[in-house]
């Protein structure tokens, strides 16, 4: 009988075996965290994808359709129309750029959702009273209200007595029992969007106001006027703060001679014509210098015009000097937009129907500020029915000369 000489090393490991603890004998293989966070979130993922196919989407509120956009919908005999047919004769409508939308109708084109659709909102726009196209006022100059000069055009008094200011003025007729108010929107002619949209979008009513460096000048008072809009010029005048203020190489200066002064307003004058009168642009140290003004006012009267200043104050030398040469003058009540916001102008516009109220009239000038002509196209729309009447600049100066 032959008998197996058993295996040390098998009997050794076996014995091993049996003394190792069962959690150590059935121990699980180690679980990197990192792919189990992994695994959970793609798990999830699925979860909801597959509750939104069965539940829907809840963003998706509302009533939706959708609308197949194959050709093979139209009907047969539908005419078939190119794009570029369709642009070719868009004449007077204005024509945006896809970026320029938000803007034109304050609506969202559209965002990418999760499931790569295109969402697109579209938000119509609020309903508005478009302004009533005004009378285009005459196409200046008027025949007999100029003279030629060294300069240019200057205007002067017809041979008829009939004035520049009589004949470039917007005809108004004041309601009775009405307060008058009138709006001067300046500096206008540097900045070519503000200027189009003073022109065109403001009331005809509202005076408009040029800086005679304005390149084209003639050109834009010539817009205005075909809209309706009555223009005065501006004349730049001497600062308290040159340096702070730069008013160009024709400012009328208060230290300046006769001489000098009335060629540099000759300058300005013959820069463009159509417009009824001048207004200031600065000035504060010139309206102190009753020696400096006088020769500049008795010019302005000698040429028919008329002058309305604002923000120099009410009783100065140079509207001491306007009255004694006998210039019709008058000075703006309010200066509207020394604070560019909404809510300040607002104010100002208030305070100027409590003027009117108390005074039959008003003026209030401002700048080509998009916020200043925002509030005042408001604000001029529904003024007729809290019992007042928005009255071109030269209407209210009428007033004031003819109640004096």
């Amino acid at each position: 009988m032959i008998r197996m000489r058993a295996n040390p090393l098998k009997a050794r490991l076996k014995a091993r075996r049996a003394a190792k603890p069962l959690a150590e004998r059935f121990r699980l293989p180690e679980i990197d965290h990192r792919l189990a966070a992994v695994a959970a979130a793609v798990g999830v993922a699925l979860l909801a994808l597959g509750a939104i196919q069965i539940f829907g989407d809840p963003r998706a509120a509302g009533p939706r359709e959708v609308v197949s956009l194959s050709p093979a919908d139209a009907a047969a005999d539908a005419p078939r129309v190119a794009f570029s047919d369709a642009t070719e004769d868009l004449g007077a409508y204005e024509q945006f750029d896809i970026e320029d939308l938000p803007q034109a109708i304050g609506a969202e084109i559209g965002e990418i959702d999760g499931n790569g659709q295109l969402r697109v909102s579209v938000v119509e726009a609020p309903e508005t009273t478009a302004r009533p196209a005004a009378r285009p006022l005459p196409r200046a100059p008027i025949t007999g209200l100029t003279e030629q000069s060294a300069h240019g055009l200057l205007p002067i008094v017809g041979a008829n007595g009939r004035t520049p200011a009589q004949a470039y003025a917007r005809p108004f007729t004041a309601h009775a029992n009405k307060p008058m108010i009138a709006v001067v929107i300046g500096g206008l002619g540097f900045n070519a969007t503000q200027t189009t949209a003073a022109i065109e979008e403001l009331p005809a009513d509202v005076t408009l106001s040029f800086v005679p460096y304005a390149d084209g000048l003639q050109g834009w008072i010539d817009r205005a006027r075909a809209r309706g809009h009555e223009v005065m010029l501006e004349l730049p005048m001497e600062p308290f703060d040159p340096d702070a203020d730069d008013t160009g190489p024709q400012t009328l200066l208060a230290s300046a001679s006769a001489q000098q002064n009335v060629s540099r307003l000759e300058q300005l004058l013959a820069r463009g014509t159509g417009y009824f009168g001048v207004t200031n642009y600065q000035g504060a140290r010139f309206a102190t210098s009753a020696q400096a003004a006088q020769p500049v006012v008795q010019q302005l009267r000698r040429r028919g015009l008329v002058f309305v200043t604002s923000g120099i104050g009410q009783r100065t030398a140079l509207s001491a000097e306007a009255s004694r040469a006998g210039l019709p003058n008058t000075a703006a009540d309010r200066i509207i937009d020394v604070r560019r916001e909404a809510d300040a102008i607002d104010d100002q516009l208030l305070n100027l129907e409590a003027l009117a109220l108390q005074n039959q009239s008003a003026i209030g000038a401002g700048f080509a500020y998009p916020v200043t002509m925002e509030q005042v196209g408001r604000w001029a729309r529904d003024i007729d029915s809290r019992g007042y009447q928005l009255a071109p600049a030269s209407a209210v100066l009428n007033a004031r000369a003819a109640r004096r």
